[in-house]
């Protein structure tokens, strides 16, 4: 089968952990360890968050005296994504001998006309106090917003249209490489007045972008990995339950948060929604178990799933 793998970031950096290197190549040989499993069975492509990554590049960009202007966003989103793929690949091959992983820098295409541009909501980079957000915002022309007691710079975050390498991915694919792609929801692009791609300043959603990214490539599954083991309806009240099965229209009936788990089940829903196949939130140490229909909150058109039997795998080798 063809399985597009979204993980979330705290598989190379959990919450409270400094973003030092060495730190996060043992999360990601922890990661890999949980994903070998599916990538010794199946055909499958890794894309991952950058959030942490790309927020301490942004201030050692931002710090530089040597720079007349920060590197822009579009530029730091192709940098992580080279830095992250090249410990995934390198952890992949370690674990799995003989396999061929390709890890690639992404482009996303997104529309010049997306009102996500005109409303700025998503946060990046360091948290600030009121006077210095202000200031900042002043001297580089930044949109900053209140994020609970503190303050943060937010961009643009348009919705993903298409992966512009999807064709070459899906090559790689065919020619049995485990693919490393679309980190960080990939780098956001548009095309100009003369049809030429060009970077602007946004953050894509990589749920969403693995969405895409899984129903163009033709995928039998979509397995959104994070920090949770399913997804919970009334989370955080006296009335918390899990939810171990699920249809896109009863989840679209429940009230998620917009910054955490509301993008992971967009994603999920959006994607059985148009193709009918499956789609999973769940603990990334259960990859394999969500797979078996053992684990995480399952999405099928019908609500049902009994594992891998259910699925109609359309790809070979």
């Amino acid at each position: 089968m063809r399985i597009v793998v979204a993980l979330g970031g705290n598989a190379l950096l959990e919450r409270g952990q400094k973003p030092d290197a060495e730190v996060q190549e043992a999360n990601v040989d922890r990661a890999v360890k949980a994903l070998a499993p599916l990538a010794e069975k199946h055909q499958l492509v890794i894309t991952h968050g950058n959030g942490p990554q790309v927020g301490v590049l942004a201030l050692q960009s931002a710090s530089d005296p040597n720079l007349t202007t920060p590197y822009p966003f579009d530029v730091l989103g192709a940098q992580t994504q080279g830095m992250i793929g090249y410990w995934l690949l390198q952890s992949l091959q370690n674990a799995i001998p003989g396999s061929q992983v390709a890890a690639i820098v992404n482009q996303t295409l997104v529309e010049a006309s997306d009102p996500a541009f005109d409303n700025p909501t998503k946060f990046v980079g360091e948290v600030y106090d009121e006077e210095t957000a202000k200031r900042l915002a002043a001297e580089r022309g930044w949109v900053v917003k209140p994020d609970g007691q503190h303050w943060r710079r937010v961009v643009g975050s348009p919705v993903p249209r298409r992966v512009v390498e999807t064709r070459l991915i899906r090559q790689l694919l065919n020619l049995g490489a485990i693919v490393v792609c679309a980190g960080g929801g990939g780098v956001p692009v548009i095309r100009n007045e003369d049809g030429h791609l060009e970077g602007v300043e946004a953050v894509v959603d990589k749920d969403m972008t693995a969405s895409v990214l899984a129903e163009t490539l033709e995928a039998d599954a979509l397995l959104v990995l994070t920090d949770v083991p399913q997804v919970v309806r009334g989370f955080g009240t006296p009335d918390a339950e899990p939810i171990p099965r699920a249809t896109p229209a009863a989840l679209r009936r429940e009230d998620f948060p917009a910054g955490s788990m509301g993008p992971k089940v967009e994603a999920v829903c959006r994607f059985v929604e148009l193709t009918g196949d499956m789609a999973a939130i769940g603990r990334l140490e259960d990859a394999l178990a969500i797979l078996e229909g053992k684990a995480g909150t399952i999405v099928t058109p019908g609500g049902d799933y009994g594992g891998p039997g259910d699925l109609s795998p359309r790809h070979e080798g």
